[in-house]
C-alpha cells in the first residue's frame, strides 16, 4: 500500500492487481472505498475523486453510501424509461400462467383497443391520471363494462411496474379516494343487462324445434343446453375429456372461467348426441369447417338465428336451467349453482367445501334431461 497523501492510497496486491483505495474515519470508524484500477483511473483523477471524498466526509456523510445511492438513482431512471406497453407485457406475462387462454386475449385486445393509442409508448414512470382519463372517459358511458375492466387492469398493470421499481409514487389508476371523485359510478352510468334467455317452460318446445334443425351446430346447441355449460366450454370439448364409459366429461382448468377443473355428467341424451359425431374422426367433438379445428364459437348462435330466435341466447339457457333447478325441483341450490362451475364466494364455506357434488350433479342433470326432453 502506497500513500500519496489525503487518505489516497495506490493498492499493490501484484505486478498486474494495482488499484486506488480512499481510506477514511467517519464517525469513529476506519472505511475503505476502491476508487478504480490503475489502467483506468489516472494519478489526478484519483486525486479529484479523494478530494470529492473528503469534502463528503467533511459534511458528515459517507462517499460510500453516496456512491450506492447514486448508482440505485441511476438504475432506477433506466427501468423508468419502461413504456406502459412494455410493463403491460411484462405483467402478462408473469400471470396468463394461471389464465385460460381467453383471458389473455382480452388483456391484449383491451390495451390495443383504448389504452395503448394513448399512452401505450409513454414511459411508465410519466403515466398520470391526466392519461387514464384520457384513455378512460370516451369508453366510461358507451361502454361502462370494458371500461371498469380496462381502469382495472391498469391499476394492476401499474402497481406491477411499482413493484418492479419502474416507477414510484401514487397509482394515478386506482379507484377509491381517486378516479371515483371524477367519474361517476357504473351503477349510475350502466344497467346490468342479462342475457336474453329462454323462459324454463319452454325448453322442452325449443328442444323438439331444434332436434329439426341439421348441421353440427344445432347438435353443440343441444349438448350445450343438457350440459348448461357455456358456449366456449362446449365448442372446445375434446374426446379425450370425455370418459364414455362412466358418462362422464371432465373440463381442464385452462378452459374453464373460474380457473377449476369441472366434471360434467353426461346424461343419456347428452352422451348419446356426441357419439354421433364420433365418426367424424376430429379430436374435437364439434369441429369446424376443418376437422382440426373446433365449431367456430358464434356457429350456435346462427343456429338460433336461423330458427329466427333472435331474441335469445345459447348462454341465457343456463339461467333457464337455473330457474328449472329453483323453481320445479327440491335440489338444492349449492348443487344447482355446481352444476353451473359457480365459484362460491363465502371464503368459510368454500374452505368447508371439499367435494364437487357430482353424484347429486348426475341426478340433476338426469332430471334436467327428461324435463327439455319434454
Amino acid at each position: 500500500m502506497y500513500a500519496d497523501g489525503g487518505g489516497l492510497y495506490l493498492q499493490v496486491t501484484h505486478a498486474q492487481a494495482r488499484s486506488w483505495i480512499f481510506r477514511f474515519m467517519l464517525d469513529g470508524r476506519a472505511r475503505s472505498m476502491g476508487l478504480g484500477p490503475l489502467h483506468t483511473i489516472t494519478l489526478a483523477e484519483a486525486r479529484t475523486k479523494a478530494t470529492e471524498c473528503r469534502k463528503l466526509c467533511l459534511d458528515g456523510r459517507d462517499p460510500i453510501i453516496e456512491r450506492e445511492q447514486a448508482r440505485a438513482r441511476l438504475k432506477l431512471d433506466a427501468a423508468k424509461a419502461l413504456t406502459f406497453r412494455a410493463c403491460a407485457e411484462g405483467y402478462i406475462k408473469a400471470h396468463k400462467a394461471g389464465w385460460i387462454e381467453r383471458t389473455t386475449d382480452h388483456w391484449h385486445m383491451a390495451f390495443e383497443a383504448f389504452v395503448y393509442p394513448v399512452f401505450g409508448d409513454v414511459s411508465v414512470q410519466a403515466v398520470d391520471t391526466g392519461l387514464v382519463m384520457q384513455a378512460l372517459e370516451p369508453i366510461w358511458t358507451a361502454k361502462t363494462v370494458t371500461a371498469v375492466r380496462v381502469r382495472g387492469r391498469i391499476e394492476s398493470v401499474l402497481d406491477w411496474a411499482t413493484t418492479r421499481g419502474h416507477r414510484a409514487g401514487e397509482n394515478p389508476a386506482r379507484w377509491r379516494g381517486h378516479l371515483a371523485n371524477l367519474l361517476p359510478r357504473r351503477s349510475k352510468v350502466s344497467k346490468v343487462v342479462h342475457y336474453p334467455a329462454l323462459p324454463f317452460k319452454e325448453v322442452p318446445a325449443f328442444m323438439a324445434a331444434i332436434e329439426r334443425q341439421a348441421g353440427i351446430a344445432a347438435l353443440a346447441v343441444q349438448f350445450t343446453i343438457l350440459t348448461a355449460v357455456r358456449t366456449a366450454e362446449a365448442t372446445g370439448a375434446r374426446w379425450d375429456e370425455i370418459d364414455e364409459a362412466e358418462a362422464t366429461w371432465t373440463i381442464p382448468v385452462e378452459r374453464m372461467k373460474a380457473g377449476i377443473q369441472h366434471r360434467v355428467p353426461l346424461s343419456l341424451p347428452a352422451l348419446a348426441l356426441v357419439q354421433q359425431l364420433k365418426p367424424l374422426g376430429s379430436e374435437y367433438v364439434f369441429p369446424g369447417m376443418k376437422r382440426s379445428q373446433p365449431l367456430n364459437k358464434t356457429a350456435m348462435l346462427k343456429v338460433l338465428t336461423r330458427m329466427g330466435r333472435k331474441d335469445i341466447t345459447v348462454h341465457g339457457f343456463r339461467s333457464a336451467f337455473r330457474d328449472w333447478a329453483s323453481e320445479s325441483t327440491s335440489f338444492p341450490r349449492e348443487v344447482a349453482e355446481a352444476a353451473l362451475a359457480h365459484v362460491i364466494e363465502n371464503r368459510v364455506e368454500a374452505a368447508y367445501r371439499r367435494g364437487d357434488l357430482f353424484q347429486k350433479r348426475r341426478e340433476l342433470m338426469d332430471a334436467w334431461a327428461v324435463y327439455c326432453g319434454g
